[in-house]
């Protein structure tokens, strides 16, 4: 039997932030991971500015400086190469804090070393996987088990269920609301070293007349310290096919002959695309899912965070940094007056209209940016300009 203030199930970007935030409020916390190993897997990821002054404010302005890029301009191109809209963004759009590209599996190493180094080696506990949990008079009795242990119990005054897409504790307080939903998209993602691309701050998103589209941009410090690139891209090709694969994961295999055709006419003349993906060490695929919000997220002294609460489709890269921005306020609402429960309730009652809005936002953005796909390029300036401009203004209010 193992006792902290609370236990937080998953060592994700969003689980590992919230260990970060409790501890610097004087909050104990012990994470369960269920890999055997945290790795630096994935591909690039972008944190959001207000996301960015919270990592800032835990200390973590310099190794995100050294890690990610600053994100200066997006800009939306057809499949020509032809500029059809540009705006700039983070610190180039009047933000106090930048906007990060950066490496998902890179930042999830920066967050845990840093949760290691201030909580203790044994603050993040591998191979543990959350099986169930029960409230008590005092808490909540939190079931688990070990790889090569066993089961293991632990007691705490509350549980934060922080294990992303397949969550056992989202399954639990749940049972009726685990079924994704299925954009209608399928993707391919992978990170390719080239010499150069644009300003080394650019990321684009291109679109031809099919809704096919690609999305790049750079996410490395350390290969633009040394004159390189390291390209994170995209491709996000409409499918008719309806369904999601009951297996989905973040890192299933992909084959570069399932997507290229549907760019074999494109020619942006920044990239040679087909020399782009090819040469990505690792190709991975899986469909663009998300769910539909919940009405209430926890129970008593049980909640969820991150992608176990509000998974979002990756248009408009909010993932990461709305898990982020749980974790703050989770953070902040725990170490404020009241009981445990009241806090997770004034947490869920900020974070979850928020991230609610978000979700219907990038279905919204998802469905304009592929209605346009026909349309002239006339028209596609101002249908451009006024979708970013209605999802920028929601996202910045939340």
């Amino acid at each position: 039997m193992t006792t902290a203030d609370i236990v937080i199930a998953g060592a994700g970007i969003g689980g590992l932030t919230a260990a970060l935030a409790l501890h610097a409020r004087g909050i104990r916390t012990v994470v369960l991971e269920s890999a055997a190993e945290i790795r630096p897997i994935g591909v690039g990821i972008n944190i959001q500015p207000a996301a960015i002054a919270e990592l800032v404010a835990l200390g973590l302005g310099d190794a995100l400086a050294a890690t990610g890029i600053p994100t200066r301009e997006h800009r939306y191109l057809d499949h020509t190469g032809a500029t059809l809209w540009a705006e700039p963004r983070g610190i180039a759009a009047g933000h106090p804090y930048p906007q990060y590209s950066i490496h998902r599996g890179e930042l999830q190493m920066l967050l845990l070393q840093a949760v290691r180094e201030r909580l203790g080696p044994d603050a993040v506990r591998t191979g543990t996987r959350v099986c169930s949990f029960e409230h008590t008079r005092g808490g909540v009795r939190v079931h688990a088990r070990h790889r090569s242990a066993g089961p293991v119990t632990l007691e705490a005054a509350a549980l934060i269920g922080a294990d992303g897409l397949h969550s056992t504790v989202r399954a639990v307080l749940h049972p009726d609301r685990t079924e994704l939903s299925f954009a209608g998209v399928h993707m391919w993602r992978g990170v390719t070293e080239l010499a150069g691309f644009l300003d080394g701050r650019t990321m684009i998103v291109a679109n031809d007349d099919h809704a096919t589209r690609l999305v790049a941009y750079p996410i490395s410090a350390r290969h633009a310290a040394r004159g390189k690139v390291l390209l994170n891209w995209v491709c996000l090709v409409p499918t008719s096919v309806l369904g999601v694969p009951a297996d989905i994961g973040w890192d299933s295999q992909g084959r570069l002959s399932d997507f290229l055709p549907h760019y074999a006419h494109w020619d942006l003349g920044c990239l040679d695309l087909r020399d782009v993906f090819s040469r990505s060490h690792r190709i991975l695929q899986y469909p663009m899912v998300d769910r539909d919000p919940l009405p209430r997220w926890g129970s008593g002294r049980v909640t969820l965070l991150g992608d176990a609460a509000h998974l979002m489709y990756p248009i408009g890269a909010n993932g990461a940094s709305q898990a982020i921005l749980d974790a703050a306020v989770l953070a902040a609402e725990l170490a404020g007056p009241g009981d445990t429960a009241a806090a997770l309730e004034r947490y869920e009652a900020v974070r979850r209209p928020a991230t609610t809005a978000i979700i219907h936002a990038n279905r919204d953005m998802d469905r304009g940016e592929r209605a346009m796909a026909a349309r002239p390029d006339q028209d596609k300036t101002t249908t451009l300009a006024a979708l970013t401009g209605t999802y920028r203004a929601i996202v910045e209010r939340q």
